[in-house]
């Protein structure tokens, strides 16, 4: 079971700087003591600072490993938008199935959980009402965002946690079934559907309260949307890449801060799994003290007792590094998020491209239709143009044709120019609409990687703090012998 260490909530008045990522934070319990008899096993926080007299804060302390087992896993969002003021979303837990798959072969795969219930909603007990609950594949998840990405091309859409473990440190399991990835995913998905929930736009999507809502038809209903006709192929943008002759500065830009973020955090990732390594076998190697210092107390009458303690404390400190590396993961996932929100980013970056592209192909096409219509008008004939060597083989066109020809090319031309104004009309949408999207992320973006940086600070320091503790303890046992 994942756990998020040296977390509490407490209440300020709103007129104080908030130093925290968002406004709304979703707490999961994670003692098993009380999952049992909870239903629902969660509880939505909603802190608004405009609109009420207290609001919640994340902060950080030092507190025991038996304290930690009953802490709070925290999934922080955005500012409330309607859906979340009037819904509490979460995925509660992770089933493993087995079943056949499309070729009818046995599988076996993950479910989870998602339980919905209306905001403060109370039953006649005055128990929170049971929730509403469905199950969904990892693969549904998928299906979900693709349509997003599809409808709202102008959108970040926030990525989906990682299919397969990557960046793990050698003792962490790369198996996509290995219950600690499985939960550590659960959150993710938690947070990915808190994302949407929270966004001002795919937050009032119908296929999304349906994917929340609906367990039976939800796939036919996405599928009906037609999405996958509209969706862009990989040729189709790559060619726009590299044919558009004037990319707008901004995206260009933009594009390549996602290439150079990615690389950063990808290089973060890999240091960090290294150091944990390195970090795992420093306190692993501690329990040698334990061992020593237990051997050596059985040789000793006066001092048998402290070398005796002062060996508990190493054995305990060694076996901490297991749930130290564990919470560290959560913060490794927040870094992932960020990876996988690059690509977000440069999807964006190349549906304007391929805007920018049609726009280019639409106005060179009425440049040409209104060149063709003044070379019919004139009787003036590029030399090396095709027209030119019909007419020199075949003989030149009568009066009549050509008028034939240039009343074609003025509907023709006139089509043309509707067709440019409403190819104008949508890249100016999608510009102005994307760029909104942007300046949220950039917001939200800056919030989070400064939480999640003086997080993994906070939680170093307290474990070094922790290894000055025992050796303390260590020390008060030899004062003693």
């Amino acid at each position: 079971m994942l756990c998020i260490s040296y977390n509490f909530i407490h209440y300020v008045k709103p007129s104080l700087e908030l130093p925290g990522l968002f406004s709304v934070v979703r707490m999961r319990i994670a003692s098993s003591a009380d999952s049992s008899s909870n239903n629902s096993r969660s509880q939505m926080i909603m802190a608004d600072s405009g609109s009420s007299d207290e609001v919640a804060v994340i902060c950080n302390t030092d507190i025991t490993s038996t304290e930690s087992e009953n802490n709070l896993i925290n999934t922080m969002v955005e500012r409330g938008t309607a859906l979340l003021k009037k819904m509490e979303i979460s995925v509660a837990e992770a089933d493993k199935r087995t079943g056949k798959n499309t070729v009818n072969m046995q599988e076996t795969y993950t479910v989870y959980l998602i339980e919905t219930r209306p905001a403060e909603s109370v039953s006649e007990e005055g128990t929170p009402a049971a929730p509403d609950t469905l199950w969904r594949r990892y693969s549904e998840f998928e299906l979900l965002r693709t349509y997003l990405l599809v409808t709202y091309p102008y959108i970040i859409v926030p990525p989906l946690p990682e299919k397969r473990a990557e960046f793990v440190w050698h003792k962490l399991s790369a198996d996509n079934l290995d219950p600690d990835f499985v939960e550590r995913r659960r959150v993710g998905l938690e947070n990915f559907l808190l994302r949407l929930a929270s966004h001002p736009v795919l937050s009032n999507d119908n296929i999304f309260f349906l994917f929340l809502t609906e367990e039976k038809g939800w796939r036919e209903a996405v599928l009906e949307t037609g999405f996958q006709d509209k969706a862009d192929s990989r040729l189709k943008s790559l060619s726009a890449m590299f044919r558009v002759k004037n990319p707008d500065k901004r995206f260009t830009a933009l594009k390549h801060y996602s290439e150079d973020l990615s690389t950063v955090i990808s290089q973060l990732l890999r240091i960090r799994a290294r150091v944990a390594d390195r970090l795992y076998g420093v306190y692993k190697v501690h329990a040698n003290y334990g061992r020593v210092f237990s051997e050596w107390s059985a040789i000793e009458k006066e001092m048998g007792d402290g070398l005796q303690s002062a060996g508990h404390h190493m054995d305990t400190y060694a076996a901490s590094i297991d749930d130290i590396l564990e919470e560290e993961e959560h913060y490794a996932d927040q870094l992932k998020e960020y990876l996988f929100y690059t690509e977000a980013v440069r999807s964006v970056c190349r549906k304007h491209e391929l805007i920018q592209y049609e726009l280019e192909m639409a106005a060179q096409d009425l440049s040409y239709k209104k060149q063709q219509k003044e070379e019919l008008e004139t009787g003036t004939v590029r030399i090396f143009s095709l027209k030119g060597m019909t007419s020199k083989l075949f003989g030149q066109e009568t009066q009549e044709q050509r008028e034939s020809k240039v009343a074609a090319l003025e509907q023709s031309i006139q089509e043309g120019e509707d067709a440019l104004k409403e190819k104008n009309a949508e890249s100016q949408e999608f510009v102005e609409k994307a760029w909104n999207d942007i300046e949220r992320f950039n917001e939200q973006k800056e919030k989070d990687l400064r939480e999640a940086l003086i997080s993994y600070a906070i939680m170093q320091i307290s474990m070094c703090k922790k290894g000055i503790q025992v050796w303390s303890n260590a020390k008060e046992c030899f004062n003693k012998m």
